[in-house]
């Protein structure tokens, strides 16, 4: 037998594997021929030499590495982008987070997100945390989850991966009982992702509904939200909106391609048209800044979710009677005056938080304190309209009574109000179908009720503004009440009148003779 026969296949491998590795000693830049020719001119490529070659990098190169790529991804859209949001008037998205939580408080989720379209030149573009910030915080101490879109990375347009994001925390707000907030502005969907950031948004709404009535949603309209993106906020508990914002389902160009009618953005779908006109909006802030204060503010009245009570706040102040208040109510029941008069006077500090004061006017609704203790208010406004209930205050209140009840709110109701709006357009406009929600609300409602009857209280509206048999737990009457099926007719008041001082003459003519 030859020497060579009784070697093992391990044996042969590392006789060539050792011969291999002096010839990459002598010659770390290539593999010399086998003619004995000078080495290759160009560089060894292959993976495994390279591996040997390089230098293995530390952990402070690594560490180094992702400052790097996490600093450049919070620089959004770039410094251009961000000057231009500034000049606009506009916080950038991170911005907005910074003010509304407390200090430190961030934990940001998801910044390494990335997108996964290719069409359309997609493949290649990076867009730094796919446009929308997302993570947990907290306000006044208590936790929050929140979404912000950044206009400068794509104009905010949300896709797949940036709707997922949003879900992601809108999952998180209802698994740990916190509220969501969802800071809005963005361009709509992506329409390079086609029907995957449609498929997007359809999740989103899904988690609106999904949350509500088990944690407070309150949506903040910061720049535009058109499209399919203003549902998402309309299925929120309460939508704030900045003077610089505009918010509608079909621009003015396409309205003006399909019906010809000729209308501005600012006239279609800013704050004073989604407030005063549609009721879309609950409350208007001047910038973001301003927009960003409504919003703790109005937190801080709001439980965290269903299953706890509103927050109470430290009140050491004796209760002791107000004689202002014998004279804030005029006893002529033709006599208009401010209902906010009389709410500011009950509530704590006379602090009033007013919710949808530009929409159905002719009711009050709002957030207050007794004994620090957070209560809804639902109040007639006598100087507007008398006080009626139509179509529109009737959603108003059913609305806020719901909300109240779904999240452990008591409710105070001040009533003043001669009952419902009479007239064709009231009743083509489904006013029965309308009021009877106040019926539903109230009825439904098993917080606790308060109901004090200021002045008028007549027919179906002293019914509706939840009287006694509506299931109020308490009802008080002001010296002035007055609870009638309805009131006199004016022509009959004035014969009353007139027979009345008829016999009075009659008396003193007779008593003279």
């Amino acid at each position: 037998m030859s020497p060579g026969a009784g070697l093992t296949l391990n044996s042969i491998v590392g006789l060539v594997m050792g011969k291999l590795f002096r010839n990459f000693q002598e010659c770390p830049m290539g593999i010399q021929h086998k003619e004995g020719s000078a080495m290759a001119a160009n560089p060894v490529t292959t993976p495994e030499l390279k591996l040997i070659t390089e230098k293995k990098r530390t952990i402070e190169d690594k560490l180094a590495e992702l400052h790097d790529k996490r600093a450049a991804i919070k620089q959004g859209g770039g410094k251009q982008r961000i000057e231009k949001q500034h000049v606009a008037g506009k916080l950038t998205a991170r911005e907005r987070v910074e003010e509304l939580v407390d200090r430190g408080s961030f934990q940001e989720i998801g910044l390494f997100a990335k997108h996964r379209a290719t069409y359309f030149g997609m493949a290649d573009k990076e867009l730094p945390a796919d446009g929308v910030v997302t993570g947990c915080a907290s306000v006044d101490g208590r936790l929050i989850h929140l979404a912000s879109q950044d206009f400068t990375v794509a104009g905010g347009a949300a896709g797949e991966v940036h709707c997922a994001k949003i879900v992601e925390m809108m999952q998180l707000s209802l698994k740990t009982g916190s509220p969501f907030v969802f800071i809005n502005d963005s361009g709509g969907a992506r329409v390079q992702e086609g029907i995957d950031s449609l498929a997007g948004y359809a999740s989103v709404f899904y988690k609106n509904v999904m949350l509500s009535g088990t944690v407070p949603q309150i949506s903040i309209i910061c720049g535009p939200c058109a499209g399919g993106a203003a549902y998402s906020p309309a299925l929120t508990d309460f939508i704030i909106q900045t003077k610089r914002a505009q918010m509608f389902i079909t621009g003015p160009q396409v309205i003006k391609q399909v019906t010809g009618e000729m209308v501005t953005a600012e006239e279609l779908g800013g704050p004073a048209a989604q407030m005063n006109r549609s009721g879309v909006v609950h409350l208007i802030a001047e910038d973001d800044l301003g927009a960003l204060s409504l919003c703790r503010r109005l937190l801080s009245f709001l439980p965290s979710n269903n299953l706890e009570e509103t927050p109470r706040l430290p009140y050491k102040q004796a209760l002791e009677t107000d004689p202002e208040l014998n004279h804030v109510v005029p006893a002529d029941p033709k006599v208009a005056y401010d209902v906010r008069t009389v709410i500011t006077r009950v509530l704590d500090y006379q602090d009033f938080f007013e919710i949808q004061p530009g929409f159905a006017a002719n009711v009050v609704i709002g957030f207050g304190r007794i004994k620090g203790r957070a209560v809804g208010i639902i109040a007639n406004q006598p100087c507007m309209l008398a006080g009626v209930l139509d179509i529109d205050a009737s959603d108003k209140v059913a609305s806020f009574v719901r909300f109240c009840n779904a999240f452990n709110t008591p409710l105070l109701t001040f009533v003043d109000t001669p009952g419902f709006l009479p007239g064709v357009e009231q009743e083509y406009g489904g006013i029965i179908r309308h009021g009877a929600k106040i019926l539903f609300a109230y009825s439904a409602a098993t917080v606790p009720k308060i109901t004090i009857v200021l002045r008028k209280a007549y027919g179906g509206a002293y019914i509706a503004m939840c009287c006694k048999d509506l299931g109020a737990d308490r009802v008080l009457a002001w010296p002035t009440a007055e609870i009638a099926v309805m009131g006199a007719p004016k022509e009959r008041r004035k014969s009353s009148s007139a027979t009345r001082l008829k016999r009075r003459r009659t008396k003193r003519s007779g008593a003279k003779n």
